[in-house]
C-alpha cells in the first residue's frame, strides 16, 4: 500500500515538491437540476515567489501566510494523516484518490472554517479523520488580514475499480439522491450544496464505500447520515468488479467559496 502524500510525496516526509489540486478527470454528473455545479476557484493576489511550493496555495485578497508555516503546522500530524487511510482501507485495495483541504484563517490567526473542498477518494471515514486532524492545525497570524490556505493530500490510487461515466452514474443512482435531503434534518442545518458524492459499487450493486466534498462545506452530522443512507443502496451490478462513480448533489450557482472565512468548522 502506498502511503498518503502531501504535495506529491509521502506525508511522513513532509517535503513540499508540488502537487496540483485534485482533478484531471471529467466533472461528475449533477443529479439535482437546481443549477450548475461550481468548483472552488480561489485566486492568488500575486504570482508565487521563487521557491514557493506548488502544492500549497495561499489565497487571499488581504492577508498572507508563509507556505513554510503551513508545512511546519502539518508536519507533527504526518503519521496521523497516514493512519487515517491505513486504519480504514482494510482489504479495499481499490480505494484511493486525492482530497483537497481549505482552511480559512482569521486576522487573529484563529481558524474560522475547515472544508474538504475536493475529493475523489470516496471514503467518508477517511475524509472525516483527515478533517478532524486538519481542525487541530494552527498557521499563526496572517500578515495583512484574513487568509485562506489550500493543500492537497493524495492517497494510494487504488487498483481494479472501474470508472463509470456520467451517464452510468445518473442511471445507477436514479432518484435515490433525494434520500440525502432528509439528512439536513438530522444535522439540524440547511441542505448543503455542490456536494460531490463519490461511490464504489460492488457485487449485486451493493455500495462498498462513499465519500463527500464541497467547496461550500457541510456539517459532519449531514455526512454521517448521508453515508449511512448511501451505504444501504443497491445500484447497478458491475458484475464481478468494483465500479467507481461520482455525482454532484444539490448543485447550485453559488459555491460558497467566499473570501470572508466566517463559517464555523
Amino acid at each position: 500500500m502506498r502511503p498518503a502524500s502531501l504535495f506529491g510525496v509521502p506525508v511522513a516526509a513532509v517535503v513540499a515538491v508540488g502537487l496540483g489540486a485534485c482533478g484531471g478527470k471529467s466533472a461528475p454528473a449533477a443529479i439535482e437540476p437546481t443549477g450548475s455545479a461550481v468548483d472552488d476557484a480561489g485566486e492568488r493576489d500575486q504570482p508565487p515567489a521563487d521557491g514557493e511550493e506548488d502544492g500549497v496555495e495561499i489565497v487571499s485578497t488581504r492577508g498572507k501566510i508563509d507556505p513554510d508555516a503551513v508545512t511546519r503546522a502539518i508536519e507533527p500530524h504526518a503519521t496521523a494523516l497516514e493512519a487515517c487511510y491505513a486504519d480504514h482501507v482494510g482489504r479495499r485495495r481499490w480505494l484511493g484518490g486525492g482530497i483537497e483541504l481549505r482552511w480559512d484563517v482569521g486576522a487573529d490567526g484563529a481558524l474560522t472554517s475547515v472544508r474538504l473542498t475536493h475529493s475523489d477518494l470516496g471514503a467518508w471515514k477517511v475524509e472525516k479523520c483527515v478533517l478532524a486532524i486538519a481542525r487541530q492545525l494552527a498557521f499563526g497570524k496572517p500578515k495583512g488580514g484574513k487568509a485562506h490556505v489550500s493543500a492537497p493530500v493524495a492517497f494510494s490510487s487504488g487498483s481494479g475499480a472501474l470508472t463509470w461515466s456520467e451517464d452510468q452514474a445518473v442511471r445507477a443512482v436514479g432518484g435515490r439522491f433525494k434520500e440525502l435531503g432528509e439528512c439536513a434534518k438530522a444535522a439540524a442545518a440547511a441542505d448543503p450544496s455542490n456536494v460531490t458524492v463519490t461511490i464504489y459499487v460492488g457485487t449485486r450493486g451493493k455500495v462498498q464505500s462513499v465519500g463527500f466534498a464541497s467547496p461550500s462545506g457541510f456539517p459532519d452530522a449531514w455526512a454521517d447520515c448521508a453515508h449511512d443512507r448511501a451505504m444501504a443502496w443497491a445500484l447497478t451490478d458491475p458484475r464481478g468488479k468494483v465500479a467507481k462513480l461520482s455525482f454532484v448533489y444539490n448543485p447550485a450557482a453559488d459555491s460558497g467559496d467566499d473570501d470572508d472565512g466566517d463559517e464555523e468548522f
